[in-house]
């Protein structure tokens, strides 16, 4: 069975043995996927949600802003506006299995996307984590909970989350690691050195006769046969 044939085996098992659930497949991204393709990453708090119409009418969207008080990655301004698919609007509620829907006064971690509509949340639920605080008083990163099952393309078979809980420091230290490392990553990449072509020497006489030998050999004997039958007369 080939990767992609598995692929759909398993997203037809996530969908069929869980309904109850609602699980839904997406590929599974790993946290240095994560940081090099987030256009910002920031630590915020939702002051305020709005639930809109799209213009074509038929689905609900939600714009959430956030109050940032950190930023990982990116200059992010003071407040930020993520647009998400679902939400409730005059009774009627839509939502996405693997789309986060953020509540006033949550805090969260998200780690941003740039799109034609507006900025949006990189992977879903992937790119969301939730802000706690510990026994300790100390503040805890975690993965939102999910019903999404992540599948690792390349080997095409379902894959749990290799994200775990970590305290704002240690969360702040991996990001910084990982844009170290990306950094590093692209530097050794443009030093790399170019195989750059020689500039072309004059051929000279000397190169003529090397790349010719045969041939001048064949006329210095002609004209030797020549010239011993001239004086040979």
């Amino acid at each position: 069975m080939t990767p992609n044939n598995r692929f759909a085996l398993l997203a037809l098992i996530a969908l069929l043995l869980v309904p109850a659930a609602q699980a839904a497949v997406a590929t599974a991204a790993s946290f240095d996927d994560k940081v090099d393709n987030a256009a910002a990453i920031i630590l915020g708090k939702v002051v305020r949600t709005e639930s809109r119409m799209d213009p074509s009418g038929r689905w609900i969207v939600t714009y959430s802003t956030f109050r940032v008080e950190k930023s990982f990655k990116g200059q992010a301004a003071q407040e930020i506006t993520l647009i998400t698919p679902g939400g409730s609007l005059n009774g009627i509620h839509q939502s996405t299995v693997g789309v986060p829907a953020f509540e006033q006064g949550d805090e969260h971690v998200v780690f941003v996307k740039n799109t034609k509509v507006g900025p949006t949340v990189l992977y879903f639920d992937q790119g969301t984590y939730d802000v706690t605080t510990d026994s300790h008083g100390e503040r805890v990163i975690a993965p939102v909970p999910t019903n999404l099952v992540t599948v690792d393309e390349q080997r095409g078979m379902a894959v749990a989350s290799a994200d775990e809980p970590r305290t704002l420091r240690q969360f702040e230290r991996a990001v910084a690691d990982s844009l170290k490392s990306m950094e590093a990553h692209k530097q050794q990449m443009s030093a790399a050195p170019e195989l750059k072509a020689r500039p072309a020497r004059p051929v000279t006489l000397i190169d003529t006769l090397a790349q010719n030998k045969l041939l001048f050999a064949l006329a210095f004997l002609g004209l030797a046969l020549a010239a011993w039958q001239f004086w040979k007369r």
